[in-house]
């Protein structure tokens, strides 16, 4: 089970979902695209080999290329792919990304199903990788939420992390998080938290906080959250909690984590970074998508 309070390494950041993941989304794709049948690549002799490249029109991180991939392995086989980049990399306009060589029909239907996926992913990456690029030098990370499209958490997720960026919890089974609704029900911040904490011994405890005060309860539980999340405070508010739960972890020896949430966007992430908060969950990575530009070239049949 994945744990949203593990370090970020390398592998896990740059490892892509497993088959198991993208096969299933690939064909449901395919199905939606081709139907019975691609009527207009049927127009091209079924003899015809071609070679084709996909070029990138703008600046971009590129993510996605195992869902390309899958596209045309579950489509033909026989097409050829050979990458000349990878994810995670930035890449310029009219840069080339792949280049495919095989049945030309094959190529041809397999087109925009292979794109929309890379198109999509690569702008989710790029766009985790500006707002990374804008903390650089703090220690924020810039963080995920559940706000994916449906079916492609995992995607998302994985270009999130091509992006420079790090998940939050993949759903409602890997972390608890306290929010609104369920203070109200358990009778308060405290008393949801302690709740949490003796149902879930080994499971991590997320608490939403709204306000100065609900920071002051969460720090006086027996065990506070593991994360601390502050939803829309003013940066100095903000500041203030950071420096209330760093006495605290270190008079209790009990580290947690403060993040920030709620209207945070290209112009005000820095200054949400320099009031020392460790990351910033952001749910417009995933939610507010433009998908990358990005084009195939035929090189002749």
């Amino acid at each position: 089970m994945y744990n949203p309070l593990d370090p970020p390494s390398t592998d896990f950041n740059r490892a892509h979902p497993p088959a198991t993941d993208i096969e299933p989304i690939v064909k449901a794709a395919l199905a939606e695209d081709v139907g019975d049948g691609d009527r207009t690549a049927a127009l091209v002799d079924e003899s015809a080999h071609a070679t084709a490249s996909v070029i990138s029109r703008e600046s971009a991180v590129l993510c996605g290329a195992a869902w390309f991939t899958a596209v045309y392995a579950e489509l033909d086989p026989a097409v050829d792919l050979t990458w000349l980049a990878k994810d995670g990399d930035y890449v310029r306009p009219d840069q080339e990304l792949v280049r495919l060589t095989g049945p030309a029909r094959s190529i041809l239907t397999g087109e925009r199903t292979a794109l929309n996926f890379m198109q999509l992913l690569s702008g989710t990456a790029t766009q985790t990788r500006r707002f990374v690029e804008r903390v650089k030098g703090t220690k924020a990370q810039i963080v995920d939420t559940r706000k994916t499209l449906p079916g492609l958490r995992t995607a998302q997720k994985y270009a999130v992390r091509c992006g420079g960026g790090v998940n939050h919890r993949f759903g409602l089974y890997d972390a608890v998080m306290v929010k609104e609704n369920h203070v109200a029900a358990a009778g308060g911040l405290g008393a949801a938290i302690h709740q949490a904490r003796m149902t879930y011994a080994k499971v991590p405890v997320i608490a939403e906080a709204e306000s100065i005060g609900d920071v002051e309860e969460a720090l006086k539980c027996p065990a506070p959250p593991d994360i601390l999340l502050l939803d829309d405070f003013e940066t100095h508010l903000l500041a203030r909690a950071v420096n209330m739960v760093g006495q605290h972890s270190r008079h209790a020896h009990n580290k947690v984590l403060v993040e920030a949430s709620g209207g945070i966007d290209q112009g005000n992430v820095r200054d949400v970074a320099d009031t020392g908060v460790d990351r910033i969950s952001i749910g417009g990575l995933t939610k507010h998508v433009n998908a990358v530009d990005l084009s195939m070239r035929f090189g002749g049949i």
